[in-house]
This record gives structure tokens, sequence and C-alpha cells, in this order.
């Protein structure tokens, strides 16, 4: 079975915003602006990627 794979760039700052969704901007393992990371596509990284979708740029991979 082949995993989906996302690639996520945090293209926005964090400052000034909520708390919970920086804490999923750092879960899903961004930390300064322009940083990308690149996670499997789960229920649970799709839930956090949704809450701060305002600060990120996401592909497929």
């Amino acid at each position: 079975m082949l995993l989906q794979k996302l690639k996520i760039t945090l293209v926005r700052s964090t400052i000034g915003c909520l708390s919970n969704h920086k804490a999923c901007v750092a879960g899903l393992g961004l930390r300064k602006t322009g940083s990308s990371a690149v996670v499997i596509d789960t229920p649970q990284n799709r839930g956090m990627i949704n809450h701060a979708s305002y600060l990120l740029k996401v592909e497929e991979v």
C-alpha cells in the first residue's frame, strides 16, 4: 500500500495567531516562515492543516 505524502510550506508568520493554530503549525514540523515539511496524508494531519490553512501552502508529493 502506497501512502500519500503532502509537502507543507509555512508562507505566513504565526505572530498574532491563535495559540492552537501555532500548536498545529509546530505539530506539523514547521518553525520559521518558508520552512517546509513532508508529512503522511492522514486525517489527523489534514485536521491540523485545516486549522491553519491560511498560513500554509500544501502540495501533493
